[in-house]
């Protein structure tokens, strides 16, 4: 029992998945704030612009 608790605490290989992890979520964070806030500011610029034609 002691080797297998030492083994898995001594092992780092599973340390690479959850690094991954969290940079995918903070990429995926950025993306999906740029995506709404551009989303937002390209609706408003749209609105103005039909406003203007009629």
């Amino acid at each position: 029992m002691y080797k297998l608790i030492h083994q898995l605490w001594t092992e780092d290989a599973g340390q690479d998945i959850a690094e991954y992890a969290v940079m995918l979520a903070v990429i995926l964070v950025l993306v999906v704030g740029t995506v709404r806030l551009i989303g937002s500011n390209a609706n408003n610029a749209f609105s103005n612009v039909a406003s203007s034609i009629q």
